[in-house]
């Protein structure tokens, strides 16, 4: 009787193998509806000297609104209706706050509305690690150079340009459509929260907010070639903590075992060593199933079985850290330490901060309290601001699809995906009164060029440019 059992194991590890192999072999590319060809047109120069004059304006924002500039934030303003004539002429302006500026572009039918975002605030620039001026809108060998090209004024200029040029046209939308920009996003102001509380009190609902967030990209998914055009339908939370340690102080020629910096090392060597459980979100989960569909066979046999490679692509994730991590796991980041002012001195106090992430399904709370149980007593864990992450957008009806055929019909080599934003936004804020909100900015983007936002030598091809408009003039046409 051993042949028989020899026979029923070599039947059982084949059948072990092969059943992951069968799932592999048929995890292909689903079927995807086929869009027409929408050709658009737009005055491209204008498109491009239009937002040379908006980098001029030196709109950065900062969380002391006594450094900021607030002539520079009012020239950004009154270059609107010289630029944009007919969205002024056809388009209800209201200014709600500070720095909320929003249009109403009254359609056939009010029932229904949809908003298209961006802001207008930038982060600041160390001018001596720019290869040009920062704020000239120069324009050089094809290429605008300037804080704001890529983070959002680029945005914002293609929202404009295409209403422009449509309204221009004769163009009626269907429903109302709302262009919302806020002043203060790069500080988590009150620019976008003050527009949601506007269409909370009037009981507006959006059928579809598009904002910043995803690009077409290359070489972001193992095993896949083609471009990917990602689509944030979430994004993570943010949560920044402080670490804090009493000590006695005293001469550092007498130390105890354990300085309140050496308690403090290790509880962040205790946080880092021990990273927060992996946790497969929707977001991620769509953008597996998409993408790694696309992908080679040996990741389309890991990702067509999750369920029994889970635990090899949690151990990769762990040890390469990074993007494909991040989309795992809430995530920590230790970004600032200090204790004693003295060489010499022991410390009487020593902090630490560090910045998290927070993955979809989980809060600042339970966070914090996954933190106080590394750290263990004696270290005294407090938030110094935090929110929980975002709703989970729907990848499926009208929303989705309007988003998804903007996107084919300019981006036509692109797999559109959905994906988890791992950076925040404003458009977080209207996770209160939309469950269509989708993130995008409608570029392709380099890795060179997305290291550049936040960055040195922030730049863009006058030709995406261009392209970004006839995103948003397909876009807008469907509404």
């Amino acid at each position: 009787m051993t042949w028989l059992y020899v026979v029923i194991a070599v039947v059982a590890v084949l059948v072990l193998i092969g059943i992951p192999v069968v799932r592999a072999l048929r995890f292909r590319p689903k079927k995807e509806k086929t869009y027409s060809d929408f050709p658009v047109q737009c005055d491209e120069q204008k498109a491009i000297s239009d937002l040379a004059e908006m980098i001029r304006c030196k709109t950065v924002s900062d969380t002391d609104e006594s450094k900021e500039d607030d002539a520079e934030f009012e020239k950004f303003e009154q270059l609107l209706p010289r630029h944009f004539p007919n969205v002024h002429r056809v388009c209800e302006f209201m200014k709600l706050g500070k720095r909320s500026l929003l249009f109403r572009w009254k359609g056939k039918d009010s029932s229904v509305c949809r908003v298209l975002m961006a802001h207008y605030d930038v982060v600041s620039v160390e001018q001596s690690l720019w290869q040009k001026p920062a704020f000239a809108g120069l324009v050089e060998d094809g290429v605008l150079w300037g804080r704001g090209t890529l983070d959002t004024k680029g945005t914002l200029n293609g929202v404009m340009q295409a209403a422009e040029t449509l309204i221009g046209q004769g163009f009626v939308p269907q429903n109302d459509i709302y262009l919302a920009f806020s002043g203060n996003e790069e500080t988590n102001g009150t620019g976008a929260p003050t527009i949601v509380k506007y269409f909370q009190e009037k009981g507006i609902r959006p059928a579809l907010v598009c904002d910043e967030g995803g690009a077409v990209v290359d070489k972001v998914f193992p095993g896949v070639s083609a471009p990917c055009a990602l689509i944030g339908i979430a994004e993570k939370g943010l949560c920044n903590v402080r670490f804090s340690v009493e000590g006695k102080g005293g001469h550092a020629s007498a130390p105890p075992p354990h300085t309140a910096v050496g308690k403090l090392s290790k509880a962040c060597s205790a946080v880092e060593d021990h990273p927060f459980p992996a946790r497969l979100s929707k977001p991620a989960k769509e953008l597996f199933d998409t993408l790694g569909r696309h992908s080679s066979f040996v990741y389309r046999l890991i990702f067509a079985n999750l369920g029994l490679f889970r635990g090899a692509l949690d151990g990769l994730c762990k040890k390469s850290g990074g993007e494909l991590n991040a989309l795992m796991r809430t995530t920590v980041a230790f970004t600032q330490m200090s204790g004693s002012k003295g060489m010499n001195v022991l410390p009487p106090y020593a902090e630490m901060v560090a910045n998290l992430r927070i993955m979809c399904g989980e809060s600042v709370q339970s966070c914090v309290d996954y933190l106080k149980k590394r750290v263990g007593d004696g270290i005294k864990v407090e938030v110094v601001y935090g929110m929980d992450p975002s709703n989970v957008s729907e990848t499926q009806g009208e929303a989705w699809e309007m988003m998804k055929k903007a996107v084919s019909q300019t981006w036509k080599e692109a797999i559109v995906a959905p994906y988890l934003m791992l950076a925040c936004s404003d458009s977080r804020h209207y996770g209160e009164i939309s469950d269509h909100v989708y993130r995008f900015s409608a570029m392709a983007l380099s890795k060179e060029e997305r290291a550049s936002i936040h960055g040195n030598d922030e730049k863009i091809p006058l030709e995406k440019i261009v392209r970004t408009v006839h995103f948003y003039l397909r876009l807008i046409s469907q509404f």
